[in-house]
């Protein structure tokens, strides 16, 4: 089950299933934080750079026990150069607390962490070039921008990693 506001992604996941001749995959246009799972009746669910609370609790309500939750978010530490956690962003223990009052026990739960270098701070301006916009919007960027001109020559990209199963 692939679920997604964007149409056109939706669309693409369509195409890929038929090119690899996936007939059990199936696709909706929704958003993953308001719809309910249980109507599908899925044995796992994941995620990919698209997790929070409300996903979470609708995968303890789908899923039956023993089924799988298994996905890639955003760690804490993600952009911490920028002195700002997003609302994305999860750490060990609060997810393992999360994941349990949701009925579920964590099989696998790690951080992939990598802290890219640079030398100037042109180097690092064009690192964030894509996400500038939503940086400024979002508050960030005054604060990336300090810690560059405190001499911060990195940035940091984080990803907590997570397998459970529903008990």
């Amino acid at each position: 089950m692939g679920i997604d506001r964007d149409a056109a992604a939706i669309r693409e996941a369509r195409r890929l299933a038929r090119t690899l001749s996936l007939a059990n995959a199936r696709f909706v246009v929704a958003d993953a934080e308001t719809v309910e799972y249980g109507q599908w009746r899925p044995r796992m669910v994941v995620a990919h750079l698209c997790m929070s609370d409300a996903i979470i609790e609708r995968a303890g309500r789908a899923l039956a026990p023993g089924g799988s939750l298994a996905f890639v978010c955003f760690h804490t530490d993600q952009w911490k150069e920028t002195g700002k956690v997003s609302r994305f962003a999860y750490g060990e223990e609060g997810m393992s607390a999360l994941l349990g009052a949701n009925g579920f026990v964590p099989e696998r739960l790690w951080v992939e962490r990598e802290a890219a270098e640079f030398s100037t701070v042109d180097d690092g301006l064009s690192l964030v070039r894509e996400i500038r916009g939503r940086w400024e919007a979002d508050g960030r960027w005054e604060n990336f921008l300090a810690f560059l001109e405190a001499g911060g020559r990195t940035l940091t990209r984080s990803h907590l990693i997570v397998k459970a199963r529903r008990r």
